[in-house]
């Protein structure tokens, strides 16, 4: 509906609980998806809690509803045992029933995306006419390109050629940044990610 988003998608492995609870500090609203015929796992409360200790606006995604053995009561049920009404029980929190893989309800659970940033607004709004600030996703470096970081732009407009800061020893000056289709790009505004070269050495991952 021509209004951009930008996801990030955090493994479901525990082994990812670091990456998640990075990721919700980067988010403006969090997508808990549940599997309709597994249910509530270990990594779905562990999920909830981070979402919760960051105060996140939330959507539930029941995924694989297109399966046989799904059963959406069941994970309703297991949902407000964790402290997570739908509004389908007469809670507050917005479910979207889908199917990553046949594409069923993706439309839905967008519309409602959009629909939590508009009642959200004035949380998580921000200037994009001040000094950039951002959080480091990912880092590495590069054979030919040296230090490589994908960032996502928070507040401000970073432009070509800015003097980068990081706390700890990551510093250095905009070379050049690319959009998630590797295009080349002169600035990158509040919500944007970006794949930022000029850093002296990789920053770390979660960085600010």
């Amino acid at each position: 509906k021509g209004k951009p988003l930008t996801f990030i998608d955090t493994p479901g492995h525990e082994a990812f609980t670091v990456m998640r609870s990075r990721g919700a500090k980067v988010a403006d609203i969090a997508i808990l998806v549940v599997a309709a015929d597994d249910g509530v796992q270990p990594q779905t409360k562990e999920a909830i809690n981070i979402i919760q200790a960051a105060k996140l606006p939330f959507i539930v995604a029941m995924n694989k509803i297109d399966k046989p053995d799904a059963d959406p009561n069941r994970v309703m049920g297991q949902l407000a045992e964790a402290g997570i009404t739908v509004e389908e029980w007469g809670g507050k929190i917005p479910m979207a029933r889908i199917s990553a893989k046949i594409g069923t309800g993706i439309d839905e659970l967008l519309d409602l995306v959009l629909l939590v940033a508009e009642v959200e607004k004035e949380r998580i709004m921000s200037n994009p006419d001040t000094r950039a600030a951002g959080t480091i996703i990912e880092s590495h470096v590069d054979k030919g390109e040296g230090p490589v970081a994908t960032a996502i732009i928070q507040n401000g407009t970073l432009n070509r050629n800015d003097w980068l800061g990081i706390a700890g020893n990551a510093y250095g000056r905009v070379r050049m940044m690319r959009d998630w289709n590797g295009k080349a790009l002169e600035k990158a505004t509040p919500g944007m990610p970006v794949k930022i070269l000029g850093f002296r050495v990789a920053p770390s991952v979660g960085a600010i």
